[in-house]
Protein backbone atom coordinates (compact mmCIF):
# COMPACT_ATOMS: atom_id res chain seq x y z
CA UNK A 1 0.00 0.00 0.00
CA UNK A 2 1.60 3.47 -1.00
CA UNK A 3 1.34 6.33 1.19
CA UNK A 4 1.77 9.97 -0.35
CA UNK A 5 3.62 12.19 2.92
CA UNK A 6 0.54 14.44 2.54
CA UNK A 7 -1.86 11.74 3.74
CA UNK A 8 -0.74 11.18 6.84
CA UNK A 9 -2.71 12.96 9.04
CA UNK A 10 -5.81 11.39 7.55
CA UNK A 11 -4.23 7.71 7.87
CA UNK A 12 -3.42 8.32 11.82
CA UNK A 13 -6.78 9.14 12.12
CA UNK A 14 -7.97 5.45 11.05
CA UNK A 15 -5.38 3.84 13.38
CA UNK A 16 -2.04 2.34 12.59
CA UNK A 17 -0.09 -0.50 10.83
CA UNK A 18 2.04 -2.98 11.76
CA UNK A 19 4.91 -2.12 8.83
CA UNK A 20 6.35 1.06 7.33
CA UNK A 21 8.47 1.53 4.50
CA UNK A 22 9.77 4.94 4.20
CA UNK A 23 12.42 5.54 1.19
CA UNK A 24 13.70 8.39 -0.40
CA UNK A 25 16.58 11.06 -0.15
CA UNK A 26 15.07 13.97 2.11
CA UNK A 27 16.42 13.33 5.78
CA UNK A 28 13.97 15.70 6.98
CA UNK A 29 10.74 14.71 5.37
CA UNK A 30 11.51 10.87 6.04
CA UNK A 31 12.83 11.96 10.11
CA UNK A 32 9.24 14.06 10.64
CA UNK A 33 7.58 11.48 9.09
CA UNK A 34 8.85 8.63 11.23
CA UNK A 35 8.52 10.66 14.69
CA UNK A 36 4.79 11.50 13.59
CA UNK A 37 4.51 7.41 13.73
CA UNK A 38 6.15 7.16 16.77
CA UNK A 39 4.44 9.94 18.86
CA UNK A 40 1.15 7.96 17.48
CA UNK A 41 2.55 4.81 18.77
CA UNK A 42 3.50 6.02 22.00
CA UNK A 43 -0.22 7.06 23.16
CA UNK A 44 -1.13 3.73 21.87
CA UNK A 45 1.42 2.02 24.19
CA UNK A 46 4.16 1.46 22.27
CA UNK A 47 6.81 2.09 25.39
CA UNK A 48 9.76 0.02 23.61
CA UNK A 49 11.79 0.85 20.89
CA UNK A 50 15.16 -0.94 18.75
CA UNK A 51 17.31 0.29 16.37
CA UNK A 52 19.12 -2.05 14.08
CA UNK A 53 21.55 -0.12 10.97
CA UNK A 54 22.13 -2.51 8.39
CA UNK A 55 25.70 -2.21 7.58
CA UNK A 56 28.56 -4.48 6.29
CA UNK A 57 28.36 -7.87 4.17
CA UNK A 58 28.17 -9.82 6.91
CA UNK A 59 25.13 -8.13 9.17
CA UNK A 60 23.22 -10.68 11.47
CA UNK A 61 19.68 -10.74 10.76
CA UNK A 62 19.19 -13.08 13.14
CA UNK A 63 19.32 -10.13 16.07
CA UNK A 64 16.66 -8.25 13.58
CA UNK A 65 14.20 -11.33 13.10
CA UNK A 66 14.35 -11.85 16.80
CA UNK A 67 13.60 -8.64 17.80
CA UNK A 68 10.37 -8.32 16.94
CA UNK A 69 9.06 -11.63 19.29
CA UNK A 70 10.91 -11.12 22.09
CA UNK A 71 9.30 -8.28 24.23
CA UNK A 72 10.75 -7.38 28.10
CA UNK A 73 8.95 -7.99 31.20
CA UNK A 74 7.86 -3.88 31.40
CA UNK A 75 6.36 -3.88 27.79
CA UNK A 76 3.34 -5.46 25.47
CA UNK A 77 4.20 -3.63 22.36
CA UNK A 78 7.61 -2.17 20.78
CA UNK A 79 8.67 -0.37 17.75
CA UNK A 80 11.44 -2.50 16.01
CA UNK A 81 13.48 -0.01 13.54
CA UNK A 82 15.42 -1.36 10.71
CA UNK A 83 17.37 1.16 9.00
CA UNK A 84 19.36 -0.05 5.68
CA UNK A 85 21.50 3.35 4.37
CA UNK A 86 22.69 1.32 1.42
CA UNK A 87 19.51 0.57 0.20
CA UNK A 88 21.21 -2.89 -0.21
CA UNK A 89 19.93 -5.75 1.98
CA UNK A 90 21.86 -8.53 0.45
CA UNK A 91 20.92 -12.11 -0.30
CA UNK A 92 20.13 -12.80 3.63
CA UNK A 93 18.74 -9.29 4.32
CA UNK A 94 16.04 -10.29 0.83
CA UNK A 95 15.05 -13.26 2.48
CA UNK A 96 14.68 -11.74 6.47
CA UNK A 97 12.78 -8.97 5.69
CA UNK A 98 10.26 -10.89 3.40
CA UNK A 99 9.97 -13.22 6.78
CA UNK A 100 9.22 -9.29 8.76
CA UNK A 101 6.80 -8.58 5.90
CA UNK A 102 4.66 -11.81 6.13
CA UNK A 103 5.09 -11.95 10.27
CA UNK A 104 3.70 -8.10 10.05
CA UNK A 105 0.22 -9.37 9.21
CA UNK A 106 -2.24 -9.61 11.97
CA UNK A 107 1.07 -8.62 14.59
CA UNK A 108 -0.35 -5.63 16.95
CA UNK A 109 2.18 -6.18 19.54
CA UNK A 110 5.17 -5.04 17.13
CA UNK A 111 5.33 -1.84 14.54
CA UNK A 112 8.34 -2.22 12.48
CA UNK A 113 9.73 0.71 10.48
CA UNK A 114 12.03 0.07 7.42
CA UNK A 115 13.70 3.24 6.66
CA UNK A 116 15.98 3.39 3.51
CA UNK A 117 17.61 6.13 0.89
CA UNK A 118 16.12 6.39 -2.36
CA UNK A 119 15.81 3.21 -4.34
CA UNK A 120 16.55 2.91 -8.40
CA UNK A 121 13.93 0.98 -10.22
CA UNK A 122 15.62 -2.49 -10.21
CA UNK A 123 16.20 -2.32 -6.69
CA UNK A 124 12.00 -1.36 -6.05
CA UNK A 125 11.52 -4.30 -7.79
CA UNK A 126 13.24 -6.49 -6.14
CA UNK A 127 11.17 -9.48 -4.15
CA UNK A 128 12.35 -7.88 -0.50
CA UNK A 129 10.60 -4.52 -1.10
CA UNK A 130 7.51 -6.14 -2.92
CA UNK A 131 6.70 -7.83 0.53
CA UNK A 132 7.13 -5.12 2.02
CA UNK A 133 4.62 -2.77 -0.15
CA UNK A 134 2.55 -5.74 -0.12
CA UNK A 135 2.08 -6.84 3.32
CA UNK A 136 2.36 -2.92 5.29
CA UNK A 137 2.50 0.85 4.09
CA UNK A 138 5.31 1.92 1.51
CA UNK A 139 5.77 6.12 1.75
CA UNK A 140 8.10 7.76 -1.08
CA UNK A 141 9.83 10.95 -0.39
CA UNK A 142 10.04 12.39 -3.16
CA UNK A 143 12.98 15.96 -3.47
CA UNK A 144 11.38 19.75 -3.02
CA UNK A 145 12.47 20.48 -6.77
CA UNK A 146 12.89 24.64 -7.06
CA UNK A 147 9.12 25.81 -8.17
CA UNK A 148 7.83 23.77 -5.74
CA UNK A 149 10.45 25.75 -2.86
CA UNK A 150 9.02 29.22 -2.42
CA UNK A 151 5.31 27.41 -1.20
CA UNK A 152 6.93 24.92 1.02
CA UNK A 153 8.96 27.06 2.57
CA UNK A 154 5.64 29.66 2.56
CA UNK A 155 4.02 26.88 4.04
CA UNK A 156 6.33 26.32 6.74
CA UNK A 157 6.28 29.59 7.86
CA UNK A 158 2.59 29.83 8.27
CA UNK A 159 3.25 26.67 10.60
CA UNK A 160 5.06 28.99 12.74
CA UNK A 161 2.64 31.88 12.73
CA UNK A 162 4.96 33.64 10.10
CA UNK A 163 4.27 34.68 6.63
CA UNK A 164 6.33 37.13 4.12
CA UNK A 165 4.26 40.68 2.41
CA UNK A 166 1.77 40.49 0.09
CA UNK A 167 1.58 41.15 -3.59
CA UNK A 168 5.38 40.93 -5.36
CA UNK A 169 7.15 41.77 -2.13
CA UNK A 170 6.64 38.48 -1.29
CA UNK A 171 7.05 36.31 -3.77
CA UNK A 172 10.48 38.57 -4.10
CA UNK A 173 11.78 36.95 -0.51
CA UNK A 174 10.83 33.89 -1.12
CA UNK A 175 12.12 33.43 -4.57
CA UNK A 176 15.25 34.51 -2.23
CA UNK A 177 14.62 32.42 0.47
CA UNK A 178 14.93 30.07 -2.19
CA UNK A 179 18.00 30.26 -4.08
CA UNK A 180 19.76 30.56 -0.64
CA UNK A 181 18.87 27.32 0.85
CA UNK A 182 18.29 25.36 -2.48
CA UNK A 183 18.98 21.64 -2.71
CA UNK A 184 19.26 21.46 1.16
CA UNK A 185 15.98 20.77 2.79
CA UNK A 186 17.58 20.70 6.38
CA UNK A 187 19.24 24.05 6.09
CA UNK A 188 16.29 25.45 4.33
CA UNK A 189 13.95 23.81 7.52
CA UNK A 190 16.66 25.36 9.65
CA UNK A 191 16.84 28.83 8.23
CA UNK A 192 12.74 29.03 8.86
CA UNK A 193 12.96 27.56 12.85
CA UNK A 194 15.67 30.81 13.02
CA UNK A 195 13.22 33.48 11.55
CA UNK A 196 10.82 32.15 14.51
CA UNK A 197 13.37 33.12 16.87
CA UNK A 198 14.47 36.27 15.24
CA UNK A 199 10.79 37.45 14.84
CA UNK A 200 8.44 36.30 17.08
CA UNK A 201 5.00 36.25 15.73
CA UNK A 202 3.71 38.30 18.98
CA UNK A 203 6.55 40.93 18.17
CA UNK A 204 6.01 44.26 16.74
CA UNK A 205 3.02 44.69 14.58
CA UNK A 206 2.07 40.97 16.16
CA UNK A 207 1.01 39.72 12.45
CA UNK A 208 4.24 37.36 11.85
CA UNK A 209 4.81 39.28 8.57
CA UNK A 210 8.22 39.16 7.22
CA UNK A 211 9.71 42.02 5.57
CA UNK A 212 12.51 41.23 2.65
CA UNK A 213 14.92 43.13 4.63
CA UNK A 214 14.38 40.58 7.93
CA UNK A 215 14.66 37.67 5.59
CA UNK A 216 18.11 38.79 3.93
CA UNK A 217 19.44 39.82 6.92
CA UNK A 218 18.76 36.21 8.52
CA UNK A 219 18.96 33.57 5.91
CA UNK A 220 22.57 31.87 5.34
CA UNK A 221 23.91 31.20 1.86
CA UNK A 222 23.54 27.11 2.36
CA UNK A 223 22.25 25.98 -1.16
CA UNK A 224 23.74 23.38 -2.42
CA UNK A 225 23.72 22.23 -6.08
CA UNK A 226 24.02 19.25 -8.22
CA UNK A 227 25.48 18.64 -11.95
CA UNK A 228 22.27 17.23 -13.02
CA UNK A 229 20.21 20.32 -11.48
CA UNK A 230 22.30 22.46 -13.66
CA UNK A 231 21.78 20.27 -16.65
CA UNK A 232 17.90 21.01 -16.07
CA UNK A 233 18.24 24.69 -15.55
CA UNK A 234 20.53 24.86 -18.45
CA UNK A 235 17.71 23.19 -20.87
CA UNK A 236 15.29 25.66 -19.25
CA UNK A 237 17.06 28.91 -20.26
CA UNK A 238 17.36 29.94 -16.69
CA UNK A 239 20.54 31.78 -17.55
CA UNK A 240 20.39 33.99 -13.81
CA UNK A 241 20.16 30.76 -12.09
CA UNK A 242 22.54 28.52 -13.93
CA UNK A 243 24.81 31.46 -13.35
CA UNK A 244 24.30 31.10 -9.61
CA UNK A 245 24.70 27.15 -9.57
CA UNK A 246 28.15 27.06 -11.48
CA UNK A 247 29.68 29.41 -9.07
CA UNK A 248 28.07 27.19 -6.33
CA UNK A 249 29.81 24.10 -7.02
CA UNK A 250 32.58 25.41 -7.81
CA UNK A 251 32.93 26.84 -4.64
CA UNK A 252 31.99 23.26 -3.40
CA UNK A 253 34.86 22.17 -5.22
CA UNK A 254 32.70 20.19 -7.86
CA UNK A 255 34.97 18.72 -10.76
CA UNK A 256 35.48 21.00 -13.98
CA UNK A 257 35.73 17.79 -16.21
CA UNK A 258 32.44 16.60 -14.75
CA UNK A 259 30.56 19.92 -15.22
CA UNK A 260 31.87 19.93 -18.88
CA UNK A 261 30.63 16.61 -19.62
CA UNK A 262 26.93 17.13 -18.42
CA UNK A 263 26.65 20.26 -20.89
CA UNK A 264 28.23 18.42 -23.62
CA UNK A 265 26.42 15.19 -23.32
CA UNK A 266 22.80 16.98 -22.99
CA UNK A 267 24.31 18.66 -26.19
CA UNK A 268 25.28 16.00 -28.08
CA UNK A 269 21.97 14.52 -26.97
CA UNK A 270 19.76 16.79 -28.24
CA UNK A 271 21.96 16.32 -31.68
CA UNK A 272 21.13 12.92 -31.61
CA UNK A 273 17.70 13.16 -30.84
CA UNK A 274 17.42 15.93 -33.39
CA UNK A 275 19.47 14.03 -36.20
CA UNK A 276 17.07 11.10 -35.27
CA UNK A 277 13.79 13.45 -35.68
CA UNK A 278 15.13 14.13 -39.24
CA UNK A 279 15.28 10.76 -40.20
CA UNK A 280 11.97 10.08 -39.27
CA UNK A 281 11.58 8.42 -36.10
CA UNK A 282 8.76 10.12 -33.79
CA UNK A 283 10.00 12.20 -31.43
CA UNK A 284 8.39 9.82 -28.29
CA UNK A 285 10.57 7.37 -29.97
CA UNK A 286 13.62 9.44 -30.62
CA UNK A 287 13.83 10.39 -26.95
CA UNK A 288 13.48 6.91 -25.56
CA UNK A 289 16.63 5.76 -28.17
CA UNK A 290 19.06 7.89 -26.51
CA UNK A 291 17.71 7.56 -23.21
CA UNK A 292 15.87 10.77 -22.34
CA UNK A 293 13.02 10.81 -19.88
CA UNK A 294 11.67 12.07 -16.87
CA UNK A 295 12.34 16.00 -16.82
CA UNK A 296 14.28 16.79 -19.55
CA UNK A 297 12.14 14.35 -21.80
CA UNK A 298 9.84 17.44 -21.44
CA UNK A 299 12.20 20.00 -21.55
CA UNK A 300 13.52 18.12 -25.11
CA UNK A 301 10.37 18.13 -26.52
CA UNK A 302 9.78 21.89 -25.62
CA UNK A 303 13.49 22.86 -27.27
CA UNK A 304 14.43 21.24 -30.15
CA UNK A 305 11.65 22.58 -32.41
CA UNK A 306 13.17 26.30 -31.65
CA UNK A 307 17.36 24.32 -32.74
CA UNK A 308 18.47 24.35 -35.56
CA UNK A 309 21.47 22.77 -37.20
CA UNK A 310 23.80 25.24 -37.64
CA UNK A 311 23.17 26.29 -33.57
CA UNK A 312 23.53 22.72 -33.02
CA UNK A 313 26.73 22.30 -34.27
CA UNK A 314 28.34 25.23 -33.28
CA UNK A 315 26.87 24.26 -29.68
CA UNK A 316 28.88 21.30 -30.06
CA UNK A 317 32.37 23.31 -31.41
CA UNK A 318 31.90 25.32 -28.28
CA UNK A 319 31.72 22.02 -26.40
CA UNK A 320 35.02 20.97 -27.81
CA UNK A 321 36.83 23.86 -27.29
CA UNK A 322 35.60 23.60 -23.54
CA UNK A 323 36.48 20.27 -23.52
CA UNK A 324 40.60 21.31 -24.13
CA UNK A 325 40.28 24.34 -21.96
CA UNK A 326 39.10 22.44 -18.44
CA UNK A 327 41.82 19.96 -19.58
CA UNK A 328 44.58 23.35 -19.55
CA UNK A 329 44.68 23.96 -23.50
CA UNK A 330 44.18 27.45 -24.64
CA UNK A 331 41.88 28.29 -27.17
CA UNK A 332 41.77 31.23 -29.13
CA UNK A 333 38.64 33.87 -28.24
CA UNK A 334 37.93 31.73 -25.55
CA UNK A 335 38.62 32.40 -21.61
CA UNK A 336 41.52 30.36 -20.47
CA UNK A 337 39.78 29.82 -17.03
CA UNK A 338 37.77 26.33 -17.16
CA UNK A 339 35.17 27.83 -15.03
CA UNK A 340 34.84 30.91 -17.11
CA UNK A 341 34.73 28.65 -20.20
CA UNK A 342 31.95 26.31 -18.61
CA UNK A 343 29.65 30.01 -17.94
CA UNK A 344 30.32 30.59 -21.43
CA UNK A 345 29.39 27.73 -22.87
CA UNK A 346 26.25 26.99 -20.52
CA UNK A 347 24.90 30.56 -21.60
CA UNK A 348 25.25 30.02 -25.48
CA UNK A 349 23.51 26.66 -24.47
CA UNK A 350 20.63 28.77 -21.97
CA UNK A 351 20.42 31.61 -24.83
CA UNK A 352 19.00 29.20 -27.24
CA UNK A 353 17.00 27.05 -24.61
CA UNK A 354 15.14 29.67 -23.40
CA UNK A 355 11.36 29.95 -24.17
CA UNK A 356 9.74 31.79 -27.07
CA UNK A 357 7.92 34.82 -26.09
CA UNK A 358 4.21 33.46 -26.47
CA UNK A 359 2.59 34.76 -29.83
CA UNK A 360 -0.62 37.08 -28.99
CA UNK A 361 -3.65 35.22 -31.24
CA UNK A 362 -4.16 36.56 -34.63
CA UNK A 363 -7.34 38.65 -34.82
CA UNK A 364 -10.05 37.77 -37.97
CA UNK A 365 -10.79 40.19 -40.52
Amino acid sequence: MNLAPAQLPEHLKRGLKSLYTLHGDEPLLVQEFADALRAQARQQGYTERTVHTVAGAHFDWSEVLASGGSLSLFADKQIVEIRIPSGKPGKDGSVALQQIAERAQGDESTLTLVMLPRLDSMTAKGAWFGALDSFGVTVKFDPIDRRSLPQWISQRLQMQGQRVAAGEEGQRTLQFFSDRVEGNLLAAHQEIQKLALLYPAQSGAGDGTLSFDQVENAVLNVARYDVFKLSEAVLGGQSVRVARMLDGLQSEGESEVLVHWALAEDIRSLKRVKDAIQAGRPMPMALRENRVWGVKEKLFERVLPQLGDTTLANLLTAAHKVDGIVKGLKQPDWPASGWQALHRLAGMVCEQCRPLPAQSPRRSA
